[in-house]
């Protein structure tokens, strides 16, 4: 989905660029409160792991591939905000020094594939997860829907863009249905890579993961009490 130079106009490329500015902005300071001394370095990690699985990509289907949007696995193991800033990170790195997806259209990138993904992904990964029994066995495959969910939706959002400001000649109604089509598929991808490695997480260290940690606490609060009891 990385979109290229002069796919977009220039009101609409600049319109995007101002409001990914505004978010990353906002999530510098909105950070801090996701991050402690034990869960800064998981940051990195993320980014790295994103930008590395990026590099990857699986078939999907008449030619076309896919890869790792990285927003809800990013969302739910050090938190919305700081998630938004480890797929921002990456996007600026792939854009400057592998031309992956324009410069101009650094911006429209940043929203679709970070804003986009980091919030539905979380919004439903949330939403999941209050329906789902209270364990940290839950939190992959909470994460592994909200991921699945946020990639077609990135894609409409990309559509919706296109529609306001787009410069090539492509009928709506035939790039919404190659869009959307494709991007469930790529979903699909999303959806497992985030439930497996969220998963490997949980498994050693749900301590660290932040979308774990309403559960953890929970946890916690039904021991002591039990204790109190006894």
């Amino acid at each position: 989905m990385h979109v290229p130079d002069g796919f977009l106009d220039a009101p609409t490329s600049v319109a995007t660029g101002v409001v990914a500015a505004g978010v990353v902005a906002i999530s510098l300071r909105k950070a801090r409160a996701e991050l402690d001394d034990r869960t800064a370095p998981l940051a990195g990690l993320v980014a790295a792991f994103i930008f590395a699985t990026q590099m990857l990509n699986f078939p999907v289907a008449g030619g076309t591939s896919g890869h790792l949007m990285g927003g809800a696995i990013a969302a739910v193991l050090v938190g919305p905000w700081t998630g938004l800033l480890a797929t921002a990170v990456v996007f600026l790195v792939q854009c400057l020094l592998f031309a992956d997806g324009g410069i101009t259209a650094l911006g429209t990138n940043v929203l679709l594939m970070g804003v986009v993904t980091v919030a539905v992904g979380w919004g439903v990964f949330r939403a999941v997860q209050t329906v789902l029994p209270k364990t940290t066995a839950m939190v992959p495959i909470a994460a592994g829907i909200g991921a699945f969910v946020s990639v077609p939706v990135a894609s409409v959002a990309f559509v919706g863009l296109y529609a306001v400001g787009g410069t090539a000649d492509i009928p709506l109604d035939n790039l919404t249905t190659a869009m959307v089509g494709v991007h469930l598929l790529i979903g699909v991808g999303e959806g497992i890579i985030t439930f497996l490695a969220v998963g490997s997480v949980i498994a050693v260290r749900p301590d660290l993961v932040h979308g774990a940690r309403r559960v953890l606490a929970a946890r916690e609060l039904e021991v002591r009490t039990t204790r109190a009891a006894a």
